[in-house]
């Protein structure tokens, strides 16, 4: 059963999307407004120092727990469909990530649509992965993560830097990842009813804003699942049982496998979109950011 604590997730999911609902043509602004709120029920991981950088041209920031190596490092990609959320939003819930990990984190604050459309993001993440490779940090010590949309990109950033020439990360780690700009997926009919936030109406206006007109939706650098992803590093996919974007995580590892990429999904039991945003505040949480953590330490170099 799932604890007390992960309804505060629900809790705000659902205020979200009561206030969507009140008001269809909410300013894009006010939508990232509230969205910029999404940190608050994240408890602060402590031991974390945290500052604000240029990564290539990009606005990012330092998640650098106290005590840890300089030479591996976590690129993150923050969720919120490309259109919301920000490196401020996500800098405790990757905090408790690099802390458990025990590397630095840099959160990459990459442009959102509809100012900044696709291929735009993952250019902004390759940027600052490349940024990453020229101040000495060597690829097989960087490992990928991002959530939601983020979990997208941490999968096109490694198809983007190997299609620039660039030497791959050592691993890469999607958090309910958004790939499907078409919602196809079975259990957005089977998770209807669990899943508070995430519908195909969402998806739609989202991936809309996203692609910009014209933009398409089977370029593998916005939906992986039509990439080749023969070569890529070792993959560690983790959502919620409840999500409506469960079947993208299902697809992307069938995929994987296919394509011999050594690959691990596993599906958290009655948690909702991006869970992980409960860390310091709910067991399940927590827990799988332990998993996370230990997964990725040895492809880092860093031991079990």
């Amino acid at each position: 059963m799932a604890s007390k604590q992960s309804e505060e997730l629900k809790t705000l999911y659902r205020g979200w999307v009561a206030a969507m609902q009140a008001d269809p043509e909410m300013p894009l602004d006010e939508l990232r407004r509230r969205f910029e709120h999404w940190g608050d029920i994240t408890g602060e991981p402590g031991g974390v120092d945290y500052i604000e950088t240029d990564a290539g041209g990009v606005p990012s920031m330092w998640a650098t727990p106290k005590g840890c190596p300089e030479s591996r490092v976590l690129l993150c990609a923050h969720g919120g469909g490309y259109v919301v959320g920000s490196m401020y939003t996500h800098r405790k819930a990757y905090g408790h990530v690099a802390k458990a990990v025990g590397c630095r984190a840099l959160i990459v604050n990459y442009g959102r649509a509809p100012e900044n459309i696709h291929p735009g993001p993952v250019d902004d993440m390759v940027k600052a992965y490349k940024w990453l490779l020229d101040q000495g940090i060597q690829s097989d010590h960087i490992a990928f993560i991002g959530d939601s949309a983020g979990g997208g990109l941490a999968v096109t950033t490694v198809l983007r830097a190997r299609e620039r020439g660039l030497p791959l990360p050592g691993a890469t780690m999607p958090l309910s990842p958004w790939l499907d700009m078409d919602a196809r997926g079975e259990t957005f009919e089977t998770n209807r009813d669990r899943d508070v936030l995430v519908s195909r109406d969402v998806i739609a206006t989202m991936a809309g804003t996203f692609l910009g007109e014209g933009g398409s939706r089977n370029d593998p650098l916005a939906n992986p699942l039509h990439a080749e992803l023969r070569g890529l590093p070792p993959m560690y996919i983790q959502t919620g049982a409840d999500e409506t974007l469960l079947s993208d995580s299902r697809d992307l590892a069938d995929l994987a496998r296919r394509s011999d990429v050594e690959v691990t999904l596993e599906v958290v039991p009655e948690m909702q979109h991006v869970f992980q945003f409960l860390a310091g505040v709910a067991p399940e949480a927590d827990a799988a950011i332990a998993r996370l953590a230990n997964w990725v330490r040895p492809h880092l170099g860093l031991g079990g």
